[in-house]
C-alpha cells in the first residue's frame, strides 16, 4: 500500500508562511503528479496546485505569486511553501498523488489524511 503523511499544518497570522509536506511511503514504483488540494467548511474540494514527474506545475489563480510548490523525487517527497497567507487559505489541505506500486500496475491516485491550516489574529 501507499501511504502519504502529511505534516507543516498549524495556525499563523494572516501575513504568514507554512510549509506542508508530503511524504509518500511504501511499496512505490514510480509517480506521476503530486498535488495539493484544500477543502474549506462547507466547500467543495479544489486544486491548489501540482507539480509533474518532470517539474512542470500549475496553481490556482487564488494561490498564484504566493504559493511555491516543489517535489524531491529521491525522498518521495513533495512541499507547499505559503507565503502571505490570508483567511481565505483556511481550509484542510490534503495531499494527492498519482503512483504505481508497480511497473506493470496501474495508475492510481492516492490521498492523505489532510492536515489543518488556520489563518487568523
Amino acid at each position: 500500500q501507499v501511504q502519504l503523511v502529511e505534516s507543516g499544518g498549524g495556525l499563523v497570522q494572516p501575513g504568514g508562511s507554512l510549509r506542508l509536506s508530503c511524504a509518500a511511503s511504501g511499496r512505490i514504483f514510480s509517480i506521476n503528479r503530486m498535488g495539493w488540494y484544500r477543502q474549506a467548511p462547507g466547500q467543495q474540494r479544489k486544486l491548489v496546485a501540482y507539480i509533474t514527474s518532470g517539474g512542470s506545475t500549475y496553481y490556482a489563480d487564488s494561490v498564484k505569486g504566493r504559493f511555491t510548490i516543489s517535489r524531491d523525487n529521491a525522498n518521495n517527497t513533495m512541499y507547499l511553501q505559503m507565503n502571505s497567507l490570508k483567511p481565505e487559505d483556511t481550509a484542510v489541505y490534503y495531499c494527492n498523488v498519482e503512483a504505481r506500486r508497480y511497473a506493470w500496475s496501474s495508475w492510481d491516485d492516492y490521498w492523505g489524511q489532510g492536515t489543518q491550516v488556520t489563518v487568523s489574529s
